[in-house]
């Protein structure tokens, strides 16, 4: 039996924000900053993920269209953020709790340096007692280094703070079996394992005109939360006492859980990596290896090397047929795994004309995807 979520990450969609555009819907923000504060009473740890900025920007701004434009996204959120924070500011204020804006961007995740350091400010903050309200720092994220969407950002907070719950307040009861808009039949899934394959057929394909995600993203970082053993709850923000219900025990939404032993820290952060520099393709005996026994990477079971990395870097690995089954830390830089590729260890030294690791990837520093 699982132990009760004692740590919470708390996901708040654009169109539950901004009353599906409309502008900050106060009453709303109030009400789960309320329920939050209930459950800090409760002993419980909240990082509230929020989206948001860009929706109150182009609201204060009277655009009713979200812009393509990356200067114009940029500067609605630098807008928007300031009426968000504050909207949260003043809210928990009336419960006697510190509110703490944190922004990350990708390059705060892709550097283990930084991502330690958001991990351990993130953790300092709860055991001050503040409440951390995470967003992606849109104002400065270009598109080809996002995070892209805040349930990705949610999972990865999770991952960041060993959360045991990430809850995804949208504009949907949950998770259906079918796309509820198209096809009134459809029906609920009350609970799954995370890594269930059919929930990515499931899930809606369609966007809100506010956020970049939908329900795919919401699922896919579920699985990304489970593997530091968070489960997911995909709720409706709307239901009244939301938050609290769920603490109590209550079974609403779609409950998506962890079915693996939480990875290790390092092995989180590198698994959550979101763009890579390059990777291998291995031979159907190095996958079986790699998927089966749990063993390192060497280099005669690697077949092609593509993209630009140097030693220490991530890299996916690939099988035969161009899935993905693993990532980690590469020994050796691009060129030279080139030159060793379908070599035995042993000619490693002979090659480069030095031996730095026998493995190209060790297992330790490998994660199976």
């Amino acid at each position: 039996m699982r132990k009760p979520a004692r740590r919470w990450v708390v996901k708040i969609g654009s169109s539950l924000l901004t009353n599906d555009g409309r502008g900050l819907d106060l009453p709303a923000l109030a009400d789960w900053s309320t329920q939050i504060a209930h459950l800090r009473a409760a002993g419980l740890d909240v990082v509230l993920v929020s989206s948001g900025a860009v929706a109150a920007g182009m609201s204060r701004l009277g655009w009713s269209v979200r812009p393509r434009e990356l200067q114009q996204l940029q500067a609605a959120a630098a807008i928007g953020q300031m009426s968000l924070v504050q909207a949260y500011q003043d809210q928990f204020a009336r419960h006697g709790l510190l509110a703490a804006q944190v922004l990350l961007t990708h390059d705060d995740l892709i550097s283990r340096r930084r991502y330690l350091n958001a991990r351990s400010t993130l953790r300092a903050l709860l055991e001050l007692g503040a409440v951390p309200i995470v967003n992606e720092n849109d104002t400065v994220a270009a598109d080809e280094i996002r995070l892209g969407d805040n349930d990705t950002l949610g999972a990865l907070v999770a991952n960041l703070i060993e959360a045991e719950r990430l809850a995804i307040l949208t504009d949907q009861q949950g998770l259906y079996d079918s796309d509820p808009r198209q096809h009134p039949e459809a029906q609920l899934i009350p609970s799954a394992q995370a890594s269930d394959p059919r929930l990515a057929d499931f899930a809606a394909t369609g966007k809100g005109v506010l956020g970049r995600g939908g329900m795919a993203t919401k699922v896919a970082a579920a699985k990304r939360a489970a593997r530091s053993g968070a489960e997911t709850v995909i709720v409706s923000g709307r239901q009244p006492q939301v938050l609290e219900r769920l603490a109590a025990g209550e079974a609403i939404g779609t409950l998506l859980r962890p079915d693996d032993e939480p990875l290790a820290a390092r092995k989180q952060w590198i698994a959550s990596q979101l763009s890579l520099h390059g990777y291998v393709v291995v031979d159907e005996g190095a996958a079986h290896v790699l998927q089966q026994a749990g063993r390192s990477l060497l280099p005669i079971g690697v077949t092609d090397v593509q993209g630009r990395f140097v030693r220490g870097e991530v890299v996916s690995v690939r099988d035969p047929t161009g899935r993905e089954i693993a990532r980690g830390l590469c020994n050796y830089d691009a060129d030279e795994t080139r030159r060793i590729m379908r070599k035995p260890s042993d000619a490693i030294e002979e090659t480069l004309g030095y031996v730095d690791e026998p493995e190209l990837i060790h297992r330790d520093n490998l994660v199976l995807m």
